[in-house]
Parts: structure tokens; sequence; C-alpha cells
């Protein structure tokens, strides 16, 4: 029984959407989104993009053969990786995607040529990795799909899991 002094004490109430979650959610759209319309240029051929025929001549140029096999595994990893950070759904996984590609990118092409974007180096590859990673390390905040999930709250498990899969997949396209 309560006593008349006591406080009244309400039901849970939902929690108010955090400057954090909305933060982290326009991270996840503008990134997400960018890195999708990338690989969308390479896939479909839109926003300015080739397409897979000449994106696959421009892999086979860097060695990957068959080139158009490699475009599309880019391509798609770039794609599903960016649309699934964006919804903020598998965002280890879609982080993974995202590693992978960037780990190849500044093995084959970049890495050769220094830090600055400017003399085709690293910079661009390793802003979107460290990004990536980071996401995964937060997780995706409140304003997305995985809040449902456990690996929806982010941390060194995610972290981990995000960097071994996308290190494991690019090392497996680089010795092939």
């Amino acid at each position: 029984m309560r006593s008349s002094t006591a406080p009244a004490v309400d039901a849970p109430s939902r929690a108010a959407v955090s400057a954090a979650d909305c933060g982290l959610l326009l991270i996840r759209l503008t990134f997400g989104l960018l890195m999708a319309g990338h690989g969308a240029q390479k896939l479909f051929g839109v926003f300015g993009g080739d397409g897979l025929t000449a994106a696959g001549k421009g892999f086979a140029a860097l060695g990957y053969r068959p080139g158009k096999v490699y475009a599309a595994i880019g391509g798609g990893s770039e794609f599903l990786g960016g649309i699934g950070l964006a919804l903020g759904l598998f965002t280890p996984l879609a982080a993974a995607a995202l590693i992978g590609v960037m780990i190849n990118a500044m093995a084959t092409v970049t890495g050769a040529h220094g830090l600055w974007d400017t003399q085709g180096g690293v910079e661009y590859s390793v802003c979107i990795t460290v990004t990536a990673l980071a996401i995964a390390a937060i997780g995706p905040g409140n304003l997305a799909v995985d809040r449902l999930f456990p690996w929806g709250k982010g941390g060194w498990a995610e972290t981990a899991l995000a960097l071994f899969l996308g290190g494991i997949g690019a090392a497996i396209v680089l010795i092939l």
C-alpha cells in the first residue's frame, strides 16, 4: 500500500528522441545514401556513372579478373552497405561491406599515392572506413531498424565483427 505522502510514479514512458539519435540519423542518412549512390553509379549507370560494363573494364585494368564480376561485388558492397547504414539495418554487416571495399581501394589504387586525395591518396578511403567503423562502434541509434535487435546498440563486439569481416572480405578479394 502506498503512503499518501509518497510521490506518484507514472508508468514508464517512451524515451524521447535525443539529439544524439538525430545526429546519428543525419550521419547515417548522408553517408549511407551517398555510398549507395556511389555503388549505384557502378551497378546501374545512374547519377553520372558509367554502369557495370564500364566499371568492369576499369576493374579489369586494375588487375581484377573478371572485371565485371569484381565491379559488381564492389558496387554491390557500396550500394547495399550504404543502404544498410542509412536504414540502420544490419549495421555491423553494412559497415563491414564498406570497410572491405575501402581496404581494397587503398591496397590497389590509392595507397601508392600517399595520404591526400588531391594526389590520388588514401584520404577519402580512410574517411569512409573510419566513419563506417565508428557507426558500428557507436551503434545506429534509436532511429534505426536495428534498435529492435541485440546488435543494434553498438559496442566492441560489433566493432570487431565489422573490422574482421571487412578485413577478411578484402583479403579474399586481394588474394584471388
